[in-house]
């Protein structure tokens, strides 16, 4: 069979970079411990196996999953060459595969070759140590308290994993309602279906090609309010999760329809953006909504429905996220660098990880349509915000490495959350 041939340039001072920012941390997603032991502190072997891991993936077939890079390690053998070693089991598969790795100045050159990809046993023979303290699944830090993937069974199907509804988007937010379904989908979630108002069908339903989108009654040009309640009631029945806000707008035959569909919806429900700053023109109904809806406010959201400046919510985040989650009975996001998740039972969970690549419009919609999904596969509301939050900050803290501070739009989460989720399992 014809060998297969991966080419991959990595900068050097890029990982260095990224190493002096994040430390092991950093390190810890691509290298295994020995190879870090073997690396010692030389940027250039680190970008070295950078490239030559990436030179690998690229030397895959299409359709083959490529394997993590903590899955492969490379190390010098007795000549000097390098040697790589795979994990057991991962889809990686052939008889050897040869990496040569060289350093041009600012930059590390690696070329792949796998000579026979027809085998169909998995290589075996690497034993890879076990993770150092401080490490979690998948060789990042430690998982946060509240941290659990949903169960995928082999033999489980699309009924297995939940339906999600989402009901989000008016006039010029589609965006939104794209986001947080498509983000309910990247979950794990078996089905979603959106609801958005008439005049903005058409634009959902041509994008939004993986979930079921229907059109309903709208008050105006994109807006829904409430002679829409009982096709978006309709539209709730046999779903296990749903998604109310984001996008939606502030129109008050809105705030009525979100306030009576709260009280008859008895799914779990995670509650964002506009359904957030409507609400808070109703404090007092909050406490006697369901225990099974998840608040995600930013800041200045949650100081509107507590009534409180942002400024006061920000010099306590965590005693005030605290104290409203027991006032209002339910599970709150208060979101920003060092997401604050904080359940009615006094449970509370800080994430720890913050980057400004995540500092964009539209990744709190992702965000909420993450924890509905989660939610949908049957964790409970606190489990689902602690796991949604770490899934999402992760796959921040991946694309800042990949692509940069700046410039990740809310749409590069997507693909990347469901390999944060099969890496960490």
């Amino acid at each position: 069979m014809t060998p297969r041939v991966g080419v991959d340039v990595a900068a050097i001072p890029r990982i260095a970079d990224a190493q002096k920012r994040f430390g092991n941390r950093f390190l810890q997603k691509f290298l295994t411990a020995r190879e870090i032991d073997y690396c010692g502190g030389s940027a250039e072997r680190w970008a070295g196996r950078w490239a030559a891991k990436e030179a690998i993936g690229k030397a895959m077939p299409t359709g083959v999953p490529r394997p993590h890079m903590r899955e492969v390690e490379i190390l010098p053998s007795e000549d000097g060459r390098p040697h790589v070693q795979v994990a057991p089991a991962t889809t990686l598969t052939g008889r050897d595969i040869d990496v040569s790795i060289a350093h041009d100045g600012h930059f590390a050159v690696a070329v792949a070759v796998i000579p026979d990809l027809s085998l169909q046993a998995p290589i075996t023979g690497l034993d890879f140590p076990p993770p150092r303290a401080g490490e979690g699944q998948g060789g990042g830090p430690e998982l946060p308290a509240g941290f659990r993937l949903p169960a995928r069974p082999r033999d489980g199907h699309k009924g297995t994993f939940g339906t999600v509804v989402v009901l989000a988007g008016s006039q010029g937010y589609t965006g939104a309602a794209y986001l947080t379904s498509m983000g309910a989908a990247r979950s794990g979630a078996g089905i979603v279906r959106l609801m958005v108002a008439q005049s903005i069908y058409p634009i959902l339903a041509e994008k939004c090609t993986e979930v079921v989108v229907g059109p309903i009654p709208e008050i105006s040009p994109g807006v829904v309010g409430h002679a829409a309640l009982s096709a978006v009631l309709r539209g709730f029945t046999g779903a296990a999760a749903g998604v109310v806000g984001p996008g939606i707008g502030r129109d008050t035959s809105t705030r009525r329809l979100i306030e009576d569909l709260l009280r008859k919806v008895t799914i779990p429900l995670v509650l964002d953006a506009d359904a957030l700053n409507l609400l808070s023109e109703h404090r007092s109904i909050l406490p006697k909504l369901s225990a099974d809806i998840v608040l995600t406010p930013h800041p200045a959201e949650f100081g509107r429905l507590a009534n409180m400046e942002t400024s006061a919510v920000q010099k306590d985040r965590r005693g005030i996220a605290s104290r409203f989650a027991k006032t209002w009975n339910k599970v709150v996001v208060l979101k920003g660098a060092g997401t604050v998740i904080a359940a009615p039972d006094g449970r509370i969970t800080l994430n720890p990880i913050a980057t400004p690549a995540l500092a964009s419009g539209g990744t709190g919609d992702v965000l909420a349509g993450l924890i509905g999904g989660l939610m949908a596969q049957k964790l409970p509301a606190f489990e689902a915000a602690v796991t949604g939050v770490h899934l999402h900050s992760v796959a921040g803290i991946d694309l800042e490495a990949s692509m940069g501070q700046a410039g990740v739009l809310a749409s590069d989460l997507l693909p990347q959350i469901p390999r944060v989720m099969e890496r960490l399992r």
